[in-house]
Protein backbone atom coordinates (compact mmCIF):
# COMPACT_ATOMS: atom_id res chain seq x y z
CA UNK A 1 0.00 0.00 0.00
CA UNK A 2 0.94 3.79 -0.48
CA UNK A 3 2.74 4.91 2.30
CA UNK A 4 2.66 8.47 3.55
CA UNK A 5 4.96 10.04 5.78
CA UNK A 6 3.41 13.18 8.04
CA UNK A 7 6.22 15.30 9.80
CA UNK A 8 3.70 17.02 12.08
CA UNK A 9 4.44 17.83 15.61
CA UNK A 10 0.88 19.20 16.41
CA UNK A 11 -0.32 15.70 17.57
CA UNK A 12 -4.58 17.11 16.59
CA UNK A 13 -3.21 17.97 13.45
CA UNK A 14 -1.26 14.85 12.81
CA UNK A 15 -4.03 12.14 13.86
CA UNK A 16 -7.07 14.34 11.85
CA UNK A 17 -4.24 13.74 8.82
CA UNK A 18 -3.30 10.04 9.21
CA UNK A 19 -6.92 9.18 10.17
CA UNK A 20 -8.26 10.74 7.08
CA UNK A 21 -5.52 9.59 4.55
CA UNK A 22 -6.08 5.42 6.12
CA UNK A 23 -9.39 6.05 5.03
CA UNK A 24 -9.06 6.93 1.98
CA UNK A 25 -6.39 3.63 1.85
CA UNK A 26 -3.51 4.68 2.38
CA UNK A 27 -0.66 3.78 5.28
CA UNK A 28 0.33 6.91 7.24
CA UNK A 29 3.82 7.46 9.86
CA UNK A 30 3.73 9.98 11.95
CA UNK A 31 7.11 11.90 13.07
CA UNK A 32 7.40 14.60 15.60
CA UNK A 33 10.68 16.17 15.01
CA UNK A 34 12.82 16.98 12.02
CA UNK A 35 15.81 14.53 12.00
CA UNK A 36 13.48 11.71 12.69
CA UNK A 37 12.24 12.83 9.91
CA UNK A 38 14.87 13.00 7.53
CA UNK A 39 16.25 10.18 9.05
CA UNK A 40 12.59 8.24 7.64
CA UNK A 41 12.33 10.21 4.37
CA UNK A 42 15.89 8.87 3.92
CA UNK A 43 16.24 4.93 4.69
CA UNK A 44 12.13 3.55 4.69
CA UNK A 45 10.04 3.28 1.87
CA UNK A 46 7.94 5.80 1.41
CA UNK A 47 5.88 7.49 -1.73
CA UNK A 48 5.01 10.92 -0.40
CA UNK A 49 6.31 13.59 3.03
CA UNK A 50 3.54 15.99 4.38
CA UNK A 51 6.28 18.03 5.84
CA UNK A 52 5.61 20.75 8.30
CA UNK A 53 7.57 23.64 8.10
CA UNK A 54 8.41 24.75 12.02
CA UNK A 55 9.10 21.61 13.50
CA UNK A 56 11.83 20.66 16.47
CA UNK A 57 15.01 19.87 15.66
CA UNK A 58 15.37 20.77 12.27
CA UNK A 59 12.87 22.87 10.22
CA UNK A 60 11.56 21.82 7.29
CA UNK A 61 13.41 23.62 4.66
CA UNK A 62 16.49 22.27 6.02
CA UNK A 63 15.03 18.74 5.97
CA UNK A 64 14.03 19.30 1.88
CA UNK A 65 17.29 20.71 1.28
CA UNK A 66 19.10 18.04 3.09
CA UNK A 67 16.55 15.34 0.77
CA UNK A 68 17.42 17.01 -2.43
CA UNK A 69 20.67 17.21 -1.62
CA UNK A 70 21.13 13.36 -1.06
CA UNK A 71 19.35 12.85 -4.30
CA UNK A 72 15.61 11.86 -3.02
CA UNK A 73 12.91 12.61 -5.23
CA UNK A 74 10.45 11.64 -3.35
CA UNK A 75 7.09 13.76 -3.73
CA UNK A 76 7.35 16.47 -0.53
CA UNK A 77 4.28 19.00 0.37
CA UNK A 78 5.09 21.14 2.37
CA UNK A 79 2.54 22.02 5.62
CA UNK A 80 2.79 25.88 7.09
CA UNK A 81 1.23 28.44 9.11
CA UNK A 82 3.00 30.57 7.13
CA UNK A 83 1.19 32.07 4.19
CA UNK A 84 3.42 34.92 2.79
CA UNK A 85 5.19 34.37 -0.90
CA UNK A 86 8.32 34.61 0.45
CA UNK A 87 7.67 31.65 3.13
CA UNK A 88 6.21 30.12 -0.62
CA UNK A 89 8.90 30.53 -2.97
CA UNK A 90 11.75 29.17 -0.53
CA UNK A 91 9.58 26.07 -0.12
CA UNK A 92 9.07 25.23 -3.59
CA UNK A 93 12.81 26.74 -4.39
CA UNK A 94 14.01 24.07 -2.30
CA UNK A 95 12.65 21.04 -3.99
CA UNK A 96 9.57 20.77 -2.47
CA UNK A 97 5.92 19.74 -4.77
CA UNK A 98 3.46 21.43 -3.15
CA UNK A 99 2.48 23.87 -0.59
CA UNK A 100 -0.81 24.06 1.72
CA UNK A 101 -1.29 26.57 4.46
CA UNK A 102 -3.00 25.97 7.57
CA UNK A 103 -5.25 25.35 8.51
CA UNK A 104 -7.16 23.48 5.43
CA UNK A 105 -9.63 21.34 4.47
CA UNK A 106 -8.81 17.70 4.26
CA UNK A 107 -10.58 16.95 0.77
CA UNK A 108 -7.74 19.59 -0.56
CA UNK A 109 -5.40 18.29 0.95
CA UNK A 110 -6.42 14.67 -0.55
CA UNK A 111 -6.73 16.44 -3.92
CA UNK A 112 -3.18 17.85 -3.56
CA UNK A 113 -1.90 14.19 -2.53
CA UNK A 114 -3.11 12.36 -5.05
CA UNK A 115 -2.15 14.95 -7.52
CA UNK A 116 1.23 14.86 -6.57
CA UNK A 117 1.49 10.91 -6.50
CA UNK A 118 -0.21 10.61 -10.01
CA UNK A 119 2.70 12.55 -11.28
CA UNK A 120 5.08 10.23 -9.59
CA UNK A 121 3.38 7.61 -11.78
CA UNK A 122 3.72 9.42 -14.60
CA UNK A 123 7.26 10.05 -14.17
CA UNK A 124 7.87 6.19 -14.07
CA UNK A 125 6.49 4.76 -11.45
CA UNK A 126 5.58 1.23 -11.60
CA UNK A 127 1.70 0.12 -11.40
CA UNK A 128 -0.01 -3.69 -11.43
CA UNK A 129 -0.61 -5.21 -14.57
CA UNK A 130 -2.16 -8.65 -15.36
CA UNK A 131 -4.44 -9.48 -18.22
CA UNK A 132 -6.31 -6.61 -18.96
CA UNK A 133 -6.29 -5.23 -15.08
CA UNK A 134 -4.29 -2.80 -13.97
CA UNK A 135 -3.89 -1.07 -10.48
CA UNK A 136 -1.94 2.10 -9.53
CA UNK A 137 -1.84 1.90 -6.03
CA UNK A 138 -0.30 5.10 -5.61
CA UNK A 139 -3.65 7.08 -7.09
CA UNK A 140 -5.80 4.14 -6.13
CA UNK A 141 -7.07 3.78 -9.65
CA UNK A 142 -7.71 0.64 -11.56
CA UNK A 143 -8.92 -0.02 -15.08
CA UNK A 144 -10.65 -3.15 -16.76
CA UNK A 145 -10.09 -2.99 -20.33
CA UNK A 146 -9.36 0.85 -20.18
CA UNK A 147 -12.53 1.67 -18.53
CA UNK A 148 -12.26 2.87 -15.06
CA UNK A 149 -13.72 0.89 -11.80
CA UNK A 150 -14.85 2.72 -8.96
CA UNK A 151 -13.79 0.81 -6.21
CA UNK A 152 -13.78 0.99 -2.41
CA UNK A 153 -10.44 1.74 -0.41
CA UNK A 154 -10.64 -2.13 1.06
CA UNK A 155 -11.64 -3.43 -2.21
CA UNK A 156 -8.79 -1.49 -3.64
CA UNK A 157 -6.04 -3.17 -0.90
CA UNK A 158 -8.02 -7.01 -1.59
CA UNK A 159 -7.76 -6.64 -5.50
CA UNK A 160 -3.86 -5.59 -5.19
CA UNK A 161 -2.86 -8.86 -2.72
CA UNK A 162 -4.84 -10.65 -5.41
CA UNK A 163 -2.95 -9.08 -8.50
CA UNK A 164 0.11 -9.30 -6.71
CA UNK A 165 -0.56 -12.66 -6.45
CA UNK A 166 -1.98 -14.11 -9.41
CA UNK A 167 -2.54 -17.82 -9.57
CA UNK A 168 -1.55 -18.19 -6.01
CA UNK A 169 -4.17 -19.26 -2.92
CA UNK A 170 -4.56 -17.27 -0.54
CA UNK A 171 -6.37 -18.14 2.70
CA UNK A 172 -8.84 -15.84 4.48
CA UNK A 173 -6.08 -15.69 7.19
CA UNK A 174 -3.64 -14.64 4.95
CA UNK A 175 -6.14 -11.75 3.67
CA UNK A 176 -7.68 -10.43 6.60
CA UNK A 177 -4.20 -9.94 8.13
CA UNK A 178 -2.83 -8.05 4.85
CA UNK A 179 -5.96 -6.24 3.99
CA UNK A 180 -7.84 -5.54 7.41
CA UNK A 181 -4.48 -5.94 9.40
CA UNK A 182 -6.95 -8.13 12.21
CA UNK A 183 -6.01 -11.71 13.45
CA UNK A 184 -8.44 -14.22 11.70
CA UNK A 185 -11.38 -14.91 13.53
CA UNK A 186 -13.52 -18.15 12.31
CA UNK A 187 -16.86 -16.30 12.64
CA UNK A 188 -15.93 -13.14 10.40
CA UNK A 189 -16.84 -13.50 6.78
CA UNK A 190 -15.98 -9.95 5.83
CA UNK A 191 -13.02 -11.66 3.59
CA UNK A 192 -15.93 -13.57 2.00
CA UNK A 193 -18.09 -10.42 1.33
CA UNK A 194 -15.51 -8.07 -0.32
CA UNK A 195 -14.77 -11.30 -2.72
CA UNK A 196 -18.32 -10.95 -3.76
CA UNK A 197 -17.94 -6.97 -4.32
CA UNK A 198 -14.96 -7.97 -6.58
CA UNK A 199 -16.47 -10.55 -8.27
CA UNK A 200 -19.41 -8.26 -9.09
CA UNK A 201 -17.37 -5.34 -10.18
CA UNK A 202 -14.25 -7.79 -12.44
CA UNK A 203 -16.45 -10.26 -12.82
CA UNK A 204 -17.16 -13.67 -11.80
CA UNK A 205 -15.27 -15.82 -13.35
CA UNK A 206 -11.47 -13.58 -12.07
CA UNK A 207 -11.78 -15.40 -8.35
CA UNK A 208 -12.04 -18.90 -7.81
CA UNK A 209 -12.61 -20.60 -4.82
CA UNK A 210 -10.71 -22.96 -3.12
CA UNK A 211 -13.32 -25.21 -0.74
CA UNK A 212 -11.13 -25.55 2.23
CA UNK A 213 -8.15 -23.46 1.30
CA UNK A 214 -9.38 -19.97 0.36
CA UNK A 215 -9.36 -18.18 -3.10
CA UNK A 216 -7.09 -17.44 -6.70
CA UNK A 217 -7.29 -14.44 -8.37
CA UNK A 218 -7.05 -16.61 -12.17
Amino acid sequence: MTHILIAEDEPRISSFVARGLESAGYTATIVENGHEALEYALDRDVDLVLLDVGLPGMDGFEILRHLRGQGSTVPVIMLTARSSTRDTVQGLDAGANDYVAKPFKFDELLARVRSRLRETVSAGAPGIVHGDISLDPLTRRALVGGKELDLSAREFALAEQFLRHPGQVLSREQLLSSVWGLDFDPGSNVVDVYVRYLRSKFGADRISTVRGAGYRWQ
